[in-house]
């Protein structure tokens, strides 16, 4: 991962970006923005954004993904492009695309990975987010939502996936102190984010299109913003329209104590967490075959 920086600016101006990265190659169509050994240390509670961009036969092979478990984190699955499947007894059935969200609370521990499965499109694209958990919540029972809509905002260009925007509150049922946005601006367009009280992290990443935020953002690339609550001023660049996830948020009080899958407050949680995957683990060899009609597997909890 390459990492640029620029200078802290001073709080009365529009924000600035601090760093700015095209990640680094993961596995196929996948590529990792950020991790707790980068921009993960900074901008905590988000501590992993993978962006997927995959067409053609591949869509396919997502489902050849293996069973993998988590604890102590939540992960945010949006798309910008494209539709997936998902089948659950616990959440019923029905397909997820743009402005729709699958939200995953890790908690204690979960195994997951083929829940959900490509509709008959031509590309799929999105960002798979993780957050860090507070305390009361990293090892409580893990819960999963599938919501294919969070609303539209008349008028503005973006969709709350996270927290509370603009009158505007998510149905998910995330942490508070934490926004997470879809946004699309078409081109020539400006828009100015103004985070709540607190949020002195911010970042964005964008999708496809052009961003200038102060600087030139391209697609592919995500950027963090200098430690302040001043305000991101956006304007969509390029010939198309630019499609990006913006996070803010109120810093993350905890150390990051890392597993393989995991992410904790302490080594005593982390500790935790790993023995439930464990006997997940077990139960979930027991359990056999648990492939749905559609072809997805629920996650197992």
């Amino acid at each position: 991962m390459t990492l640029t920086s620029s200078t802290h600016p001073d709080n009365n101006l529009p924000r600035r970006i601090a760093e700015q990265t095209r990640g680094s190659t993961g596995h196929g169509p996948i590529i990792r923005l950020m991790s707790p050994s980068d921009l993960g240390q900074m901008l905590k509670p988000f501590v992993f954004l993978d962006i997927f961009d995959v067409s053609g036969n591949a869509i396919h092979a997502m489902s050849d993904m293996p069973l993998h478990p988590h604890s102590g984190i939540a992960t945010v699955t949006v798309f910008t492009k494209g539709r997936v499947r998902y089948s659950d007894p616990d959440n019923g059935q029905g397909t997820l695309g743009y402005g729709g969200v699958e939200w995953m609370r890790a908690g204690g521990g979960v195994w997951h990975g083929k829940e959900l499965t490509a509709e008959e499109v031509p590309r799929i694209q999105g960002f798979q987010l993780w957050i860090a958990l507070p305390e009361e919540l990293e090892n409580s029972e893990p819960e999963s939502r599938y919501i294919e809509s969070v609303g539209d905002n008349e008028g503005q260009p973006f969709h709350v996936i996270l927290g509370h925007y603009q009158g505007v509150q998510s149905p998910v049922p995330a942490p508070e102190g934490v926004n997470y946005l879809l946004v699309t601006l078409k081109a020539g367009e400006h828009w100015t984010y103004n985070p709540p009280v607190g949020h002195t992290v911010g970042w964005l990443a964008l999708a496809s299109g052009e961003l200038d935020a102060g600087g030139v953002i391209q697609a592919g690339e995500m950027v963090s913003f200098d430690t302040s609550e001043a305000p991101v001023t956006l304007q969509a660049s390029g010939q198309e329209d630019a499609v990006f996830v913006l996070g803010s948020a109120v810093p993350h009080s905890y150390p990051l104590h890392l597993g393989h899958y995991s992410v904790h407050t302490s080594a005593q949680a982390l500790e935790r967490g790993e023995q439930r995957i464990t006997e997940l683990g077990r139960k979930l060899k027991d359990a056999g075959d648990r492939r749905t009609e559609s072809g997805t597997v629920p996650v197992f909890r």
